[in-house]
């Protein structure tokens, strides 16, 4: 995932708008932009082909930006993007943008997705394929 220029991507995929997705503007809800992103992200690390999540490790999001740019009206065909911006010891930072099929810009911002050791409850190392993973993206 590595973004170049605010147009490059690595990662797309499409969301599935649900009637339930909308609120009384008949717009998506601003709070589902997060449950879209967040699925894409788990589409994007299970693309990388290495284990991501293990019994003693996993992602959790320390931070979230989102900049909405502009409403999402139902229906609309609507893509997520992912890029790594960053990777370092135990954190990744991923911009995402949500657009429509024809260009318009809905959504911009970034995650910081931190891999914490599930028994300590602590920050550990990024998983070695995983970051060897997503270093040969970086590159591209």
């Amino acid at each position: 995932m590595n973004a170049k220029d605010n147009q490059a991507s690595v990662f797309r995929t499409q969301v599935a708008l649900r009637w339930s997705d909308l609120d009384a503007f008949n717009h998506v809800n601003n709070s589902r932009y997060l449950t879209f992103l967040e699925q894409a992200r788990v589409e994007c690390f299970e693309s990388l082909g290495e284990a991501w999540v293990t019994d003693d490790s996993a992602p959790v999001v320390a931070s979230a930006t989102l900049n909405f740019r502009y409403p999402i009206a139902y229906p609309a065909d609507v893509f997520v993007e992912l890029s790594t911006k960053h990777v370092g010891t135990s954190s990744v930072v991923i911009d995402h943008r949500i657009v429509a099929a024809n260009g318009t810009l809905h959504c911009d911002g970034h995650v910081v997705a931190v891999w914490v050791d599930r028994h300590a409850g602590k920050p550990t190392e990024l998983p070695a394929g995983v970051r060897r993973a997503l270093e040969t993206l970086l590159k591209n």
